[in-house]
């Protein structure tokens, strides 16, 4: 995949409305008109990059798993999983796979690792999930006789058709043994109907396809795998913390949950 500068990406945008410094003039310039009709999407992006270690921290801490497959991992924002995972056990596998160029130029700062365990970058797409499951990067990385998360955090949005979403998981979850997890997150209108699907509108505009979901929507993508309490909820309700619970929900436009495959 080449690096068309001119082009804007949800990567970078997301990069760059966290704050980061791995973007350009297209995706600064769609950033702003987004945000004019999403006035709250960086608050909301915030919330689950919270969510997102957090629920990270509670996979390696409550259940145990040291085996995590991250796609759409994005650019290199602090904390990055392998970070909250290896402060659990400094053991702790990870694998991030993304397909933007501009990941693939910051993989270093992904593979930093504790020596004890090991971080592997791989350039795939989310849409082919086979590739990743064949790729010498997942062989070498996850025994598979040991339980692996599943992490699809702020991904799922910008795969709009649900027949396409279901495949994907089903495909990625299928060879992953008993005792594994899926975490996820992905856009809602639900807490702000008119602000996100203006928002979603704007995206679409700038050619970055983009989709929110409702919670039975969000709930179908975990079938047939056990939800954790406390279910699908706004990534703030998620087993929150003081800075989860101290952002208003109207400011939260991610549902997230984990679950456990039987």
């Amino acid at each position: 995949m080449e690096l068309n500068t001119d082009v804007p990406h949800s990567a970078r945008i997301y990069d760059y409305l966290l704050g980061g410094k791995d973007h350009f003039a297209a995706d600064r310039d769609a950033a702003a008109a987004i945000t004019a009709d999403w006035p709250h999407l960086a608050i909301s992006m915030r919330a689950n990059r919270n969510y997102m270690a957090r629920q990270a921290r509670f996979i390696a801490a409550e259940l145990g798993i040291r085996q995590f497959l991250d796609i759409g991992a994005g650019l290199p924002t602090s904390p990055n999983l392998h970070e909250v995972v290896q402060q659990v056990d400094p053991t702790s596998r990870v694998m991030y796979v993304d397909n933007d160029p501009i990941v693939l130029v910051h993989a270093r700062a992904l593979l930093t690792s504790a020596p004890e365990g090991q971080t592997t970058y791989l350039d795939a797409n989310l849409r082919d999930p086979s590739g990743i499951l064949e790729s010498a990067e997942f062989r070498g990385t996850f025994d598979l006789s040991q339980p692996v998360a599943l992490s699809l955090i702020a991904i799922l949005q910008f795969v709009v058709d649900d027949d396409l979403a279901h495949r994907i998981i089903d495909t990625l979850m299928e060879p992953l043994p008993a005792g594994s997890v899926l975490a996820m997150s992905t856009v809602t209108a639900d807490s702000a109907p008119d602000e996100v699907n203006k928002g979603v509108a704007a995206y679409v505009a700038r050619g970055i396809n983009e989709k929110a979901r409702d919670r039975a929507e969000c709930e179908d993508l975990f079938r047939g795998l056990e939800l954790i309490d406390p279910g699908v909820v706004l990534v703030n309700h998620w087993r929150p913390d003081d800075a989860a619970r101290a952002v208003p929900d109207e400011h939260v436009h991610m549902y997230g949950g984990v679950a456990i495959k039987r």
